[in-house]
């Protein structure tokens, strides 16, 4: 029987990202972070920062996937709706959260807790904070969907606040093997190992550099001997076909 895969999808929300003034970085340590807990992110997408839109993306994912994930949207300005449109895509109250306010009163001090920071304690009703520690504004979870906040190191430190919490299975590891043959040369081969592997993935990746073709062959998986073994063959069929490569690592 094949292992049961712990599947997660990441909602990046937020104009600025769509427009191009800023680019996402935290996909990647979503992802490996994930990945190290044996969970594998499935699917990613950037949408706006419109309720609808995140309303119905979030109803739609939270059933698919065991984990859902979301970055940006809950700061105390006006365009961050993040939290609102959780609740409006559960039926719940959106209301102050006690433990998050006393939170920021704590962090900000007597008399600092103006309206607009105040916004940053408001969750969906019934909703588990996520701690913040480098700017105190907690993020929330409300069943399987964890909202964080969108600036790249204080959402890193959210999600290692989270470590323990998820349930996941074997983490999938990986290798690289840069080969310089063209992918038409390594498509039938390659096609075949990977009919004979079908627990290890195998990706082809093509690249141009210094004048040269090649692919980026990377293959992964949860289990250590079979990834192995793989490897082994593929070196087999590279030196079959007098092709160069080198082994880049996990």
């Amino acid at each position: 029987m094949s292992e049961r895969v712990v599947s997660a999808c990441l909602l990046v929300i937020g104009n600025e990202i769509l427009s191009g003034r800023t680019q996402d970085k935290n996909l990647a340590a979503i992802a490996g972070q994930l990945n190290e807990w044996g969970i594998r992110l499935s699917e990613a997408r950037v949408i706006p920062d419109v309720a609808e839109t995140i309303i119905e993306a979030l109803n739609e994912v939270r059933r698919r996937f065991d984990y859902v994930f979301t970055t940006g949207g809950i700061g105390p300005t006006h365009d961050d709706i993040t939290s609102q449109c959780v609740a409006r895509a559960f039926g719940l109250e959106h209301c102050l959260h006690p433990e998050a306010q006393r939170i920021l009163e704590a962090h900000y001090g007597p008399g600092q807790l103006n309206e607009a920071r105040l916004r940053m304690a408001m969750t969906p009703q019934g909703a588990r904070l996520i701690e913040n520690p480098i700017s105190a504004a907690p993020g929330f979870q409300l069943e399987n969907v964890f909202v964080l906040a969108g600036i790249p190191r204080v959402m890193q430190a959210m999600l290692q606040s989270l470590e323990g919490r998820l349930a996941g299975g074997e983490p999938r590891r990986s290798v690289t093997a840069k080969v310089y043959l063209p992918e038409g040369v390594l498509a039938a081969d390659l096609r075949q190992l990977q009919e004979s592997y079908p627990s290890i993935e195998i990706g082809s990746y093509p690249f141009h550099e210094d004048g040269r073709y090649g692919s980026r062959l990377v293959l992964s998986g949860t289990d250590a001997p079979t990834l192995s073994s793989v490897a082994e063959k593929l070196e087999a069929l590279i030196d079959r076909l007098q092709g160069e490569y080198m082994w880049e690592g996990g």
